[in-house]
């Protein structure tokens, strides 16, 4: 009897270590599923500040500004977020010279840097949309040292084009995110008084951030 309870034990404890392996493994297939169409569908701008002084921070508000605003006009009729990222790579010299424009006209002299890849982001709300953290295409933009805080926008769809200050999405852009997943992937990302999809929406960020923890 001895011999009988403690094989049963056994076999649960088999069986309950197998149910929470598939559902481990389960729950990181739907993640990257879902972090990978995400990130396929949108283009970030990602600006660092040479530092965290007042002086520089708010330096890096007005580089933001200014190529946002050059963005915002040479992207009104794409469509596609390999169009945008197109436009910027040939563009990629004039991002720089408005930063360096922009940063002398304050009066500093720091250098900049411009990358377009992949960039890891925490998780960002842009009005009523929030990303997961993740890795996205960005178009990176280092002023000086870099050593400052970040700032990230959301490039295409144009979330931050219409008023940066505001938080609110245009609906267009929230259109061409809809576009581009499907129904289950916006509702995640989008503000939805929905419990299991706010669970779902933690699985991710979970997951995302456990993964650029270990990368970083």
């Amino acid at each position: 009897m001895k011999f009988y309870k403690n094989s049963t034990f056994k076999k649960i404890i088999v069986l309950l270590f197998l149910l929470t392996l598939f559902t481990f493994v389960s729950a990181l297939s739907y993640v990257r599923a879902v972090s990978q169409d995400i990130a396929d569908s949108v283009f970030r701008l990602h600006v660092i500040a040479n530092s965290d002084s007042k002086q520089d921070q708010d330096l890096k508000l007005k580089v933001r500004d200014e190529l946002l605003k050059y963005m915002n006009n040479l992207a009104k009729n794409c469509s596609s977020k390999e169009e945008v990222i197109q436009l910027a790579k040939e563009n990629k010299d004039k991002f720089k010279q408005i930063a360096e424009q922009t940063i002398t006209e304050n009066g500093f002299s720091y250098s900049v840097s411009v990358e377009i890849g992949d960039s890891n982001f925490p998780t960002k709300t842009y009005g009523d949309i929030s990303l997961p953290a993740g890795t996205y295409d960005a178009l990176k933009v280092k002023i000086g040292e870099a050593k400052g805080q970040n700032w990230w926008c959301v490039m295409f769809p144009p979330l931050c084009f219409v008023d940066v200050s505001s938080g609110i999405v245009p609906d267009e852009s929230k259109e061409e995110l809809k576009e581009n997943l499907n129904d289950e992937e916006y509702a995640v990302i989008s503000e939805a008084d929905d419990n299991k999809i706010n669970f779902k929406f933690k699985l991710i960020e979970f997951f995302q951030n456990l993964r650029l923890g270990q990368n970083n």
